[in-house]
């Protein structure tokens, strides 16, 4: 039954759309099956859509038929947001991979969903323009994907998420329709904040074709200061004692004496410097403000005694330091443990909390547990690391058992559950948990109102 469906859907989908856009072999439907995850289930067609009309004419066809459609990025989330749960078509968007316009008079970028986040930030550069959103996996994330999930990154504490800088989208609604909200101006107040309503919607309200985004003047000077300290609470007081004396970098990371090891076991003890905490501090501006805050700032640091202290200036020398921060993410992986990143924000006066309730849970749980991420707006990944994951049911129950002290612990501390990722398949579970009521239905009923037959990413945390 399922191979004559299958087939109906691909051979209808080609007499649409044409036979090059479309394909329904084994290798395909397995490499678009899932995403960072673990989870995966295979669709009955990929479709690889390269215009807005494309993608028109395949909602036209899906809403009519009932076919769920999954639209996809790069496939690099952490949560199976893009996993297609009840088959149909995976709507590919790499093909709509254009820039189409960067302004530096009106300092915007009009790009395609396809486009990769660092080839974005490359090109604007290049024209002395800056856009600040830089997730770790900006080389292979595209920004339609940035879009879908609200992406971030270590520059927003400074800077801002994703949201902050889209100010206009072209959207495909769920029956075909072409929706326009924003535009290529700085300031807007025409009817409902449509664009927040889709930016992070993880794909289940619309099929994002076009964004405009927002950029800023390119800094002209950077500074970046890398601590060592003995504990990681150390390191954590440390931003407070940044944010004390009045400083607001642009970048706060930290990392703990877990995922300083796995770096040393992976990249060799040379780069990793000693201590069981890491902080990297960010400045960006003008040079005679960067060069006397990176100044101060390091003063400050001197006086908290840390195993040691660097600082660069300019941007190739502080992307050396920056090089281990971008590695920590392989690294764990190269213990050979599976890393589930959860994406926890708590508000920043509960970051030595977290830090050493994370020591707790390894203690109760048996699991080791990383630490690293952005100090500056409390967004710590923890990172719990199971053997056998993938192949031991137990092993995942007493991960979820973790899970659950974990998010409880940081929901009664007043945070979020995702603070970058989304919800997806991996955090459904604790949806109910870190919502009410009200606010479930309201996103049931905006659901209803734009996708009634609940054809746009099925099967994920809004539920008909």
């Amino acid at each position: 039954m399922r191979d004559r469906y299958q087939m109906d859907v691909a051979s209808k989908l080609r007499a649409i759309l044409g036979n090059k856009i479309v394909a329904d072999d084994a290798e395909t439907l397995a490499a678009y099956s899932g995403d960072k995850w673990s989870a995966a289930h295979e669709p009955d067609a990929v479709v690889f859509a390269g215009s807005t009309s494309e993608v028109s004419k395949l909602l036209q066809f899906a809403s009519r038929e009932k076919i769920p459609v999954t639209a996809r990025g790069g496939g690099f989330g952490y949560v199976g947001g893009c996993v297609p749960v009840h088959g149909g078509i995976a709507l590919s968007l790499a093909r709509m991979n254009r820039i189409k316009e960067i302004s530096f008079s009106d300092a915007v970028a009009i790009v395609e969903p396809g486009v990769f986040t660092a080839e974005l930030k490359a090109a604007v550069r290049a024209q002395k323009l800056f856009y600040p959103p830089d997730p770790a996996s900006m080389k292979d994330c595209t920004i339609g994907g940035n879009v879908a999930t609200n992406a971030g990154g270590p520059r927003c504490l400074k800077y801002g998420v994703t949201r902050n800088y889209v100010i206009g989208l072209e959207v495909v609604l769920a029956n075909g329709e072409m929706l326009r909200t924003g535009g290529r101006v700085h300031k807007n107040k025409t009817g409902f904040d449509l664009i927040g309503l889709f930016v992070g919607s993880e794909g289940m309200l619309g099929v994002v074709t076009e964004i405009t985004l927002r950029l800023l003047p390119l800094p002209p000077a950077r500074a970046t200061l890398s601590a060592a300290f003995a504990t990681a609470a150390q390191s954590a007081e440390a931003v407070q004692s940044i944010f004390a004396a009045g400083f607001l970098p642009s970048s706060l990371e930290i990392a703990d004496h877990f995922t300083l090891e796995a770096a040393r076991r992976d990249l060799g003890k040379m780069i990793v410097p000693e201590g069981n905490a890491h902080l990297l501090v960010d400045l960006d501006g003008q040079e005679q403000s960067v060069r006397s805050e990176a100044t101060a700032i390091r003063e400050l640091l001197e006086k908290r005694k840390p195993k040691s202290l660097q600082m660069a200036t300019g941007e190739a020398d502080c992307e050396k330091l920056w090089a281990l921060r971008r590695e920590f993410s392989n690294s764990l992986r190269a213990t050979g443990l599976t890393k589930l990143n959860q994406d926890v924000v708590v508000p920043r006066s509960h970051l030595v909390d977290l830090i050493e309730f994370a020591e707790t849970l390894r203690a109760k749980h048996g699991f080791p547990i990383a630490c690293f991420g952005h100090a500056g707006d409390g967004n710590i990944h923890v990172n719990i690391m199971a053997d056998r994951y993938n192949r031991d049911a137990e092993v995942r129950e007493k991960v979820d058992r973790a899970l659950d002290d974990l998010f409880e612990q940081v929901l009664a501390w007043g945070g979020v559950i995702t603070g970058e990722h989304g919800i997806g398949l991996a955090k459904k579970r604790w949806w109910p948990e870190a919502t009410s009521a009200v606010v479930r239905d309201v996103h049931r009923r905006l659901k209803q109102t734009l996708d009634p037959n609940d054809i746009l990413n099925p099967g994920k945390f809004v539920e008909p």
